[in-house]
């Protein structure tokens, strides 16, 4: 077969005829290809041409071979391809052959809006619509989200996100997590629906895959932090149960972190510590403290345990929990001084408003008072050291002349004093 001719200008009136490589033209266009891509089927395009294709919504197969092409394909860069017809390009200067610049891969926003509208006016094409979006989003989020944005992606995607559809539903959310960074977009989408937005992901979260909950939390971490203090005061108790399910669940690291860091935040706000009690987030955080190795995770637990022992019913879920008390002492010293002082402000919050006859004794038992004792001696906050001398202040009647308080931290204690029995250090670090 004889290879494809190529008819260039050189300069006015003068024309130079040469052979081109049939490796280097498009299938589709028959022109050299700029910036050639694989596709599932193994054959190489130039990707203007191939999204052409795929974006008109009529063609689902591979031109050349007819297979059927996945609805939200990736286009694979032949980088080795590209760069040879590059270095031809140079071999041919003298021909007028320019070379042919490293492609930005920039998306085009008109084939972006042309999809949307699409599936707009066709909704059976929504779910095939929001698969392609996933595909350019996930590779090309950062890179291309100018043009995702200025075609409405995220607009489009937000009013998809509450469909009853469960699979629509899914894939619109995992749209957004790769859109989360366009902050200006999600802003105002919470200023005028942030309450479906909510909405929508905690059923994500109730009724999704793990990969879809994962998402779901982590969007969701991102649409509070920039909700207005209003939104921060009116989460449900439904959103505390699922979110701590994906931290009971162990749906991903990641999600973990999102999960425990939504809480932390929304903590402070209003009566948001009672409905996360009441969503059973106390009992989730002593049994993923049990567990959990990672530093960053145990300080954010031990942080929201503390918020949460700032209630009556928080402090009261930690103590029916067999291994409360035992679990905050036992990490003491363990991870870092921000969990120390986390602890001893838990143990703090025990001390002074739930210490019960029975509250104390568990204390002495666990090892509580003994590391508390060690507080005073260690180099730690001055505000921890004086939060475990105030412990040890409202109890050391019960607490020191026990056998479980290890011999050499008696002579930490003084008798009476003005009725009160005073634990103090006699050096201070």
């Amino acid at each position: 077969m004889q290879s494809p001719r190529f008819l260039l200008s050189k300069r006015p009136n003068m024309e130079a005829e040469f052979d081109i490589p049939s490796h280097f033209l498009c299938p589709i266009s028959l022109e050299v290809m700029r910036d050639p891509v694989t596709v599932s089927t193994g054959i190489t395009y130039d990707r203007e041409s191939i999204q052409k294709w795929l974006f008109s919504g009529k063609n689902k197969a591979c031109p050349v071979t007819k297979q059927p092409l996945l609805l939200d394909a990736d286009l694979t860069p032949n980088h080795t391809l590209r760069r040879i017809i590059q270095a031809w390009c140079t071999l041919n200067a003298s021909h007028g052959v320019e070379r042919i610049p490293t492609p930005t891969s920039q998306l085009d926003k008109t084939q972006i809006v042309k999809l949307i509208n699409q599936a707009r006016k066709l909704p059976h094409t929504q779910l095939e619509c929001l698969k392609r979006l996933r595909s350019m989003a996930a590779i090309h989020g950062e890179k291309h989200r100018n043009s995702l944005e200025a075609a409405g992606a995220v607009e489009y995607v937000a009013s998809l996100i509450s469909n009853t559809d469960q699979s629509t539903m899914e894939v619109a959310v995992e749209v957004l997590f790769y859109l989360r960074s366009l902050e200006s977009r999600l802003k105002q989408l919470m200023s005028k629906d942030g309450e479906k937005i909510i909405d929508s992901l905690v059923q994500v979260l109730k009724r999704g895959d793990y990969q879809s909950r994962a998402h779901a939390t982590i969007l969701l971490r991102s649409v509070f932090e920039l909700a207005d203090p209003n939104r921060m005061m009116s989460p449900t108790v439904e959103l505390f149960i699922e979110t701590m399910n994906v931290v009971r669940d162990q749906v991903s690291h990641q999600a973990s972190k999102a999960a425990l860091k939504l809480l932390v935040e929304l903590c402070p706000w209003g009566r948001n510590r009672i409905k996360a009690v009441e969503g059973g987030a106390v009992s989730v955080l002593i049994e993923a403290l049990l567990e959990a190795q990672e530093k960053r995770a145990c300080e954010l637990i031990l942080i929201s345990l503390d918020q949460l022992c700032g209630c009556t019913e928080g402090r009261a879920e930690l103590l029916r929990h067999a291994a409360g008390l035992a679990i905050v002492s036992k990490k003491i010293f363990r991870i870092s001084h921000m969990a120390t002082d986390r602890a001893v402000r838990i143990l703090f919050s025990i001390s002074r408003f739930s210490a019960t006859s029975a509250v104390v004794m568990e204390m002495l038992h666990v090892g509580a008072v003994a590391k508390l004792c060690l507080v005073l001696q260690v180099d730690c906050k001055f505000k921890t050291k004086e939060k475990a001398r105030e412990i040890l202040k409202l109890h050391s009647r019960v607490w020191k002349n026990s056998s479980c308080v290890p011999a050499h931290l008696l002579s930490f204690y003084l008798h009476r004093h003005d009725d009160q029995i005073i634990a103090i250090v006699s050096v201070y670090n």
